[in-house]
């Protein structure tokens, strides 16, 4: 707990900054990640003053940029209007707005693979991208497409987006009618802005303290942690192969000695050209066998290398029964599940062969 409150302290130290530099967006994304955190009064008076500065900045922002040129002709002044975008980038930005999930958003289907949606968000981004879109609302388009990208590359987040995306959305339009503006978020953000998302695709020029990078469990890091941890774990793998190789050369060692001070076993449980000389035991009949030259190279007793015999035996036929009872156990407890009474049936009647041979033995 003490670390979420860490990093809810550095959020709301980022919050803080954004909103000196009028960044109320991003301010806002920080402020509810540290409420996510760690909730503090601090965070709910920051998140109101987010709201009240963006409102007023809103108000006072000025409107879209219109060349307009006058010419003078007989008839009377004309005006001439140069819009700085065109009607293909307007649409584009008219539909991310109606759009009601990131799927979409993207213009994906719910089965597509990352590859389908880094695809289909590359061609997005060169289309929204504000540099090169001056349409009213293309920024805030920009960042939905960006959002939708880093969700749905997500392996976790995505399964949380396809389980509760759709309660969140309908919070989220809920609360952008009461509001009068229009939220992309819908409850899943990304942990990275989406400039940098596109610098990370178009390989553009990302400023160093700000790059983030994937972790293996999904999350994202800062690329000075990533390199410091790649680094360690370079060290650790090279350590770990060093003990591996060197374990390696042991065990050779150790089978090299072993076939200089073992012999073979005097019997074996089943033939082979090595062991070819069939015999049985007195007490219970199990077969086993031995080399041409057992009676030569053999001076022990006869009867303790029998009960050895016996004992082998009848370990492996007990492991071999055990194996045998818990495949039908399992498959009768599948047929019961699923009120199977065919499956039932056939499972009632597996042969344990194994279980027999042992009850037999234990009963003579």
């Amino acid at each position: 707990m003490d670390g979420n409150k860490d990093e809810a302290e550095r959020c709301v130290e980022l919050a803080e900054r954004y909103i000196r530099e009028k960044k109320f967006e991003d301010a806002e994304k920080f402020i509810r990640k540290a409420h996510k955190l760690f909730p503090m009064k601090k965070t709910e008076d920051l998140l109101t003053k987010v709201a009240s500065l963006s409102k007023q900045n809103v108000k006072t922002e000025p409107e879209p940029t219109v060349r307009k040129r006058h010419t003078a002709a007989k008839e009377g002044p004309q005006v001439q209007v140069n819009v700085e975008y065109s009607k293909e980038q307007l649409e584009a930005v008219k539909r991310i707005k109606k759009c009601k999930d990131y799927y979409e958003i993207l213009g994906v289907s719910k089965e597509a693979t990352d590859s389908d949606i880094k695809k289909a968000y590359k061609k997005l981004a060169l289309q929204l991208h504000p540099d090169k879109n001056k349409a009213p609302g293309a920024a805030e388009s920009f960042k939905a497409i960006g959002n939708a990208v880093a969700i749905l590359t997500d392996v976790e987040k995505r399964k949380q987006y396809d389980l509760y995306g759709p309660e969140e959305e309908r919070l989220q339009s809920s609360q952008a009618r009461q509001n009068h503006t229009h939220n992309y978020t819908r409850g899943f953000e990304a942990d990275i802005t989406a400039e940098e998302l596109f610098n990370m695709f178009f390989g553009g020029g990302i400023p160093q303290q700000e790059f983030y990078m994937r972790r293996t469990g999904g999350r994202w890091m800062r690329q000075q942690e990533a390199q410091a941890q790649n680094a360690h774990s370079q060290q650790a793998n090279g350590y770990t192969t060093f003990v591996q190789s060197l374990l390696l050369v042991l065990l050779i060692l150790i089978s090299m000695m072993s076939s200089f001070f073992i012999s073979d076993p005097i019997y074996s449980l089943h033939p082979s050209a090595k062991y070819s000389v069939a015999r049985k035991t007195e007490q219970f009949n199990i077969p086993y066998y031995v080399k041409e030259n057992f009676h030569t190279e053999y001076q022990g007793s006869l009867r303790r290398l029998e009960i050895s015999v016996e004992e082998e035996y009848l370990l492996n036929l007990r492991q071999a029964c055990y194996r045998e009872r818990n495949y039908r156990e399992a498959l009768l407890w599948k047929a019961r599940s699923f009120h199977d009474q065919e499956m039932y049936e056939k499972a009632k009647n597996i042969d344990i062969p194994s279980c027999k041979k042992l009850q037999s033995l234990q009963v003579s």
